[in-house]
């Protein structure tokens, strides 16, 4: 009964270890969605309303959170420009966007 007990313990230890990485990047893959749908609304807006206009300034503005968020949640954000993750925290540094620090 106990080898029994600690087989099943081991067992059920390798499966959350190992479905674990899984998780995450399922998790992360759906951080980079948000960040791709938040550069086409912006993309949208932009076109729509052009780039200083209110709309276009409050999707900026939801882009820079969802990149935070992912920067916050997995140390890397979704540059969709680039299509890649990338460590540093300079989104604010994207030359296409009016920049709102000022």
């Amino acid at each position: 009964m106990l080898q029994t007990l600690a087989a099943f313990a081991t067992m059920s230890a390798f499966l959350f270890l190992a479905a674990a990485p899984r998780a995450h990047a399922d998790q992360r893959d759906k951080c980079r969605q948000r960040v791709e749908k938040a550069e086409a609304r912006l993309n949208a807006a932009v076109a729509k309303h052009g780039a200083n206009s209110p709309e276009a300034r409050g999707r900026w503005r939801e882009l820079r959170a969802e990149r935070e968020h992912c920067r916050t949640a997995y140390h890397q954000w979704w540059d969709g420009r680039d299509r890649r993750w990338r460590t540093d925290p300079d989104w604010d540094h994207d030359d296409r966007w009016p920049d709102e620090r000022h």
